[in-house]
């Protein structure tokens, strides 16, 4: 694989509150084909990957307010982790804030003044590494193995996009610190001896540990799941959208959808715009469609 061939198809998040850096660095990264993006400020880089998936992050060590470790914490080992890897931009090389940046998450630092060459060779690796182990990640869901990979204390470590997507949709109703006492059981108990977790519709099934020392976990829905909550997992949908989901598949029109559900047809249009979206779709008969296909490989 050429480390080119992913410049011209990738997404590069730059944070840096220096305008001067953050225009040198972006114009370099555009001359390459990488398509950026830029924030400011930490709390601006965290609302962005909100709405983009970045495929690399530069991030400045040193900014006002929220600086760029803390930002990058609250990036890798928030309740919506980034995939991407981040690399720091520096003016500290000292030992401490070398090995502070990759407690925080981060996987490389390139040092200020920043050189440009260097910093797109490490960045085209970064780029490479990154998408071929999300494309095994991904493999996983293709293969019906929906994985989330946890650290010893329960924190959410990385996941396959169809598993974080799912847990992210029903992390609000699980109790995490029941959650984690099992994950803590995981790790102390040998693998026949540990029984699957189990909240609502959902099921936890501890899988074993990677070389890296992660503990994977296998995120299923349980026999007997309704066809709301297979939606749900399946498109990354709040309850009521996969409500609003299920019965446009069997044909309901929006006023009747608005009965059914005591909605006003304005809210139901509003929860359907937003299905459409996180569906990758744009009309009803399209999403019936996809549904449909989900709730017959899941039936």
């Amino acid at each position: 694989m050429n480390p080119s061939d992913f410049e011209t198809r990738s997404i590069a998040l730059v944070v840096d509150d220096n305008p001067e850096s953050l225009g040198m660095v972006s114009a370099a990264l555009e001359s390459h084909g990488m398509t950026v993006l830029v924030a400011r400020d930490g709390r601006s880089a965290i609302n962005l990957t909100h709405r983009v998936q970045p495929d690399v992050i530069l991030m400045d060590a040193m900014m006002p307010e929220m600086d760029g470790f803390e930002t990058c914490r609250a990036l890798k080992f928030g309740p919506n982790p980034v995939l991407a890897p981040i690399i720091f931009m520096t003016g500290l090389s000292d030992q401490e804030h070398i090995v502070k940046g990759l407690r925080a998450g981060g996987v490389d630092y390139i040092t200020k003044p920043v050189e440009l060459d260097e910093m797109i060779a490490r960045l085209s690796t970064h780029i490479v590494n990154s998408k071929l182990i999300q494309s095994a990640r991904d493999a996983l869901d293709s293969c019906g193995r929906a994985i989330l990979a946890f650290d010893q204390h329960g924190e959410l470590a990385w996941g396959s996009q169809k598993a974080l997507g799912y847990f992210s949709s029903i992390a609000g109703d699980i109790p995490l610190t029941e959650l984690k006492g099992w994950i803590a059981g995981c790790v102390e108990n040998p693998l026949s001896a540990i029984a699957p977790y189990a909240h609502g519709a959902t099921t936890f099934h501890f899988v074993g540990v990677s070389i890296a020392r992660d503990y994977l976990v296998k995120i299923t829905l349980l026999e007997g799941a309704s066809n709301e909550e297979k939606l749900r997992a399946a498109f990354d949908l709040t309850a009521r959208e996969a409500e609003v989901l299920f019965w446009l598949t069997l044909g309901k029109t929006n006023r009747d959808i608005s009965a059914i559900l005591d909605l006003s047809a304005r809210t139901v249009n509003k929860h359907l715009e937003q299905v459409f979206q996180k569906m990758g779709v744009d009309n009803r008969t399209s999403a019936a469609v996809l549904a449909d296909r989900v709730l017959a490989r899941e039936g």
